[in-house]
């Protein structure tokens, strides 16, 4: 299946990343495999943010599982509005919920969870979860793949 990639401002195109979430663009194509209920997964594993408070950098493994209905999101606009947070103070929880919200309201999934596993900071890792809803019946849902913090034991 041949997807129209004619309206995608930024893949193969040489792009200014976006200064914040607010103005990052995330695109969507057609989900070439609309027929079949799969679930698509992004790992990040060196997602940045900063503390809103002290401004002190922020790390994260985000984790987001969707089963794609009619729009799958394209990679490389995911990849710069992930970056559109290295600049960004937002609590964790935060930055978690609007990452998946965002995608969401792109691309309509049939269901999405996010799983953000934050690094401690102050000796508190704080991990945030958030799913739209149950998953679908017969969706293969794998583990996320990440150990909760563990510290040096």
């Amino acid at each position: 299946m041949t997807t129209d990639t004619s309206k995608l401002t930024q893949l193969g195109r040489s792009v200014e990343g976006a200064t914040n979430p607010e103005e990052a663009v995330l695109e969507r194509v057609p989900n070439p495999r609309r027929d079949a209920l799969y679930l698509a997964r992004f790992t990040a594993p060196e997602f940045t943010s900063l503390c809103p408070v002290t401004g002190q950098p922020d790390f994260a493994t985000l984790v987001i599982d969707y089963a794609p209905d009619e729009w799958v999101i394209e990679s490389k606009s995911f990849k710069l509005f992930l970056q559109s947070f290295r600049n960004h103070g937002a609590f964790h929880e935060d930055c978690t919920v609007y990452v998946g919200q965002r995608i969401v309201e792109r691309a309509q999934p049939r269901w999405l969870r996010i799983a953000g596993y934050w690094y401690p900071r102050g000796g508190i890792p704080i991990d945030v979860f958030w799913q739209t809803g149950p998953a679908p019946e017969g969706l293969w849902v794998p583990d996320t793949g990440v150990s909760p913090y563990r510290g040096r034991g």
